[in-house]
């Protein structure tokens, strides 16, 4: 095949001969964004004599069965993933097909997406995911019914946010939606209160391997404003019961019962689907507010730059899975992420946003990360296994109760 001579030293292994038949099995979170991976396997399956067979795996279970897989004799040929950590551990083991020479010599595969978001496919350098969904900032989503009728305006400061949250609760009305039964939700708060405080270099030493980065007085600071947002009631009395994964905190948010949801931007996909009404007449969207004697870093953003699919080095169809994930990098498919809702990674994506089902949102995200100062990864991401899960474990018991801000610090220097 043409990539052949492209694809010499491409992960381990030579380039099989090209394929006649047979079946690709790919992993996939399972959520309401899969509609556009749907549709791209079957417009291949179509003129491919090796098909694609997706696998939708629900999202509270995914990592772990990927684990489970990846450590059997069933591993999947190709599988979603957040890029950074979230491979390592495949990477070590030599299980991911390397797509750096081939990108280098694709012209039109290393123009398709911007640089910095394929570079967050990857480890040291070498790339091992190819983009397959939207950029992914977080942002603060509110139910602009809500505030209309209580006569409030979307925060740009934390006194601002303080202030909303007063008149929310006096109404009853529970200021945050929060799937604290699922843990990363909880994270997206530490994730945005630390850069606000500290600015990105506070979590970049921490990534970097640099464990004593948890005492910035930064992190500290940030896990006290938690406890005192937790506290206040900010959250309900019962959020650590609440997922997000199976719908619950989307639902308080749209039927009003939650007045904001800082939530990853596949919010808005997610509404759409379970709530469209809401998601196109009453959901509202503005930036993570400053915080008073912080680094005042108003546009910096966290969140995933993408998701990515990468390629098991085993599979018996190497040729046939390139061809898969390189359509990613088509202008049909950009679009069809456009109207799902997402914004593309691709560099022509600024030119697509009329046709998203938002435009106005569509462009907000696209602007909010095109000019972000700095990107951070979400942590549990861009840190490996054996450090993100005691992180989670530990910011679940800050959520909770279980710790003090200053025990969640000590904990955090401890996990080298």
């Amino acid at each position: 095949m043409a990539m052949a001579g492209a694809l010499a030293g491409c992960g381990s292994g030579s380039t099989e001969a090209r394929d006649t038949g047979g079946t690709i099995t790919a992993y996939i979170y399972g959520d309401d964004s899969v509609d556009v991976q749907r549709a791209a396997v079957a417009s291949f399956n179509k003129t491919s004599s090796v098909k694609v067979k997706l696998v939708e795996i629900p999202g509270a279970d995914y990592v772990d069965k990927l684990r489970e897989a990846m450590n059997s004799t069933s591993a999947p040929d190709i599988f979603f993933n957040w890029g950074g950590g979230s491979i390592k551990p495949y990477v070590d083991k030599g299980q991911l097909v390397d797509f750096t020479d081939l990108i280098q010599d694709d012209p039109k595969l290393n123009s398709a997406f911007l640089p910095s978001v394929l570079k967050a496919g990857g480890l040291k350098d070498r790339i091992y995911g190819i983009p397959m969904r939207g950029m992914q900032p977080v942002i603060l989503f509110y139910n602009k019914s809500v505030f209309a009728q209580n006569h409030l305006k979307p925060p740009k400061t934390w006194d601002e946010l303080e202030q909303i949250m007063a008149t929310l609760k006096g109404k009853g009305i529970t200021p945050f939606a929060l799937g604290g039964a699922n843990t990363w939700p909880e994270l997206m708060w530490l994730e945005y209160l630390v850069d606000r405080i500290g600015g990105a270099k506070v979590f970049a030493k921490i990534q970097d391997g640099d464990s004593s980065g948890w005492g910035d007085p930064a992190v500290l600071k940030a896990a006290e404003t938690v406890k005192q947002l937790v506290d206040d009631g900010a959250f309900g009395s019962d959020f650590t019961r609440v997922s997000y994964t199976t719908g619950a905190a989307p639902t308080l948010f749209a039927k009003g019962k939650a007045a904001m949801h800082l939530m990853g931007s596949w919010e808005y996909s997610t509404q759409l689907g379970k709530y469209p009404e809401f998601a196109k007449n009453n959901m509202g969207w503005t930036a993570f507010p400053t915080v008073a004697g912080g680094a005042r870093n108003a546009a910096d953003v966290v969140g995933n730059p993408s998701n990515y699919w990468s390629i098991n080095t085993h599979t018996k169809h190497k040729d046939a899975a390139i061809e898969f994930v390189k359509t990613m990098a088509s202008e049909d498919y950009a679009m069809s992420l456009v109207k799902n809702g997402d914004i593309p990674t691709s560099s022509i994506a600024g030119l697509m946003l009329t046709s998203a089902p938002n435009p106005e949102l569509a462009s907000f995200q696209y602007v909010m990360v095109q000019t972000a100062p700095a990107f951070t990864l979400s942590w549990d991401q861009a840190l490996p296994a054996d450090r993100s899960t005691p992180m989670l474990e530990e910011v679940s018991k800050l959520f909770s109760g279980k710790t003090t801000p200053k025990e969640f610090v000590a904990a955090m220097k401890a996990v080298k």
